[in-house]
């Protein structure tokens, strides 16, 4: 089965293989081993100085956590939405009490540079700001490095969803100048569903001390202090522990500039492989992800019937829209080669052929 999805993504055979051990004393001295080892280097593909905590739950869940531990009732936080994820870090702010101003972008396009510093300078009481680096909805990555720059040119306190492109598409975390950074295991990480990570620099703990939200399980307080001593403050999902180190190591082996590139090629050859069946993209190239590839669905098309073709006759799972859009997506990262997508492309042509919608010579 060609599992092609923003994720939960593949696994490499040594990942899974890792899962089988038996379970260990998550007090214990050998999970603090490899508690400490995983951390180590996390800091290394964030590119930081700081903390990395990994936290048992998924990427939302480190959403949540990111709010509740940095953010009081009714601090007024500017979040960048154009996509759903976007839109669910702002959802959750106000959740919390925060007051949200919704800053939004037409659908498959990026964030623009004056338009976020124009709401910053219009609204000088804004206090932090919220962006997802790589929108997975829409297959656009924003230009993180610009709108850093931007927002802290405000001095203003930046959180960022990166949980479908740390690991993946550059983002060096201390020298981008970013306060919070958000990751989950089932994305470019290569593990299952289970763990999510949190890059935090020292402003974001001076935010931590005076945050007035409640939180619990997701205390970065708690969790910061018990991962000093090897361990986490509440029961880890240890068998996905086991399946991240190997991962890791497996990331260290190959080296992150070289990581980058192949999703750089892996995303090249989905967005021409969809163009060469006459096919269009949604998102404006100049943002087009290098993990995630959007797709306008072709006129007349069925596309749950199209993904179900895809699933049933040609073992290809590829995902459906979020929202309102009318598209597919081809997840490209993590464990995925060129060869993969050619696979993906080759399906869906089968596919589109049997639906009457393209014929053997496009």
């Amino acid at each position: 089965m060609n599992l092609r999805i923003p994720g939960p993504t593949p696994c490499p055979p040594q990942v899974l293989e890792a899962m089988r051990k038996q379970m260990i004393d998550h007090r214990g001295k050998e999970f603090g081993q490899i508690m400490l080892q995983i951390t180590a280097r996390l800091k290394e593909f964030y590119q930081t100085k700081g903390d990395v905590l990994i936290l048992t739950g998924s990427g939302t869940g480190s959403m949540e956590a990111a709010v509740a531990n940095t953010l009081s009732p009714g601090d007024k936080v500017l979040s960048i939405c154009n996509g759903t994820f976007g839109e669910r870090f702002a959802d959750i702010a106000e959740t919390f009490g925060a007051s949200v101003t919704r800053l939004r972008f037409e659908l498959g396009k990026g964030a623009e540079l004056a338009v976020v510093r124009k709401a910053l300078e219009a609204d000088p009481s804004i206090q932090a700001v919220t962006i997802t680096h790589n929108e997975t909805s829409t297959g656009v990555t924003n230009d993180l490095e610009s709108l850093s720059a931007v927002v802290k040119g405000f001095d203003k306190f930046l959180m960022v969803d990166a949980i479908s492109s740390m690991g993946c598409i550059k983002l060096p975390m201390d020298a981008w100048g970013c306060d919070v950074v958000l990751s989950g295991s089932q994305k470019g990480w290569m593990v299952p569903p289970g763990l999510a990570f949190v890059g935090l620099s020292q402003r974001a703990w001076d935010a931590v001390a005076k945050a007035k939200m409640p939180r619990f399980y997701w205390d970065f307080k708690k969790a910061k202090s018990n991962a000093e001593k090897g361990q986490t403050p509440w029961t880890p999902a240890v068998p996905i522990f086991y399946a991240l180190a190997v991962s890791l190591e497996l990331m260290a082996q190959e080296g992150l500039p070289n990581i980058l590139a192949r999703h750089e090629r892996v995303g090249k050859a989905a967005r021409e492989g969809a163009k060469s069946l006459g096919l269009t993209l949604f998102a404006d190239e100049r943002y087009a992800s290098n993990t995630v590839t959007a797709i306008n669905t072709p006129a007349g098309v069925d596309v749950d019937k199209l993904l179900a073709i895809l699933r049933d006759e040609y073992d290809t799972i590829l995902a459906s829209s979020r929202g309102e859009m009318e598209v597919f997506r081809i997840g490209h990262l993590g464990f995925v080669t060129e060869e993969d997508i050619e696979k993906v492309i080759e399906a869906l042509q089968l596919a589109l052929m049997s639906m009457g919608v393209i014929t053997c010579s496009t």
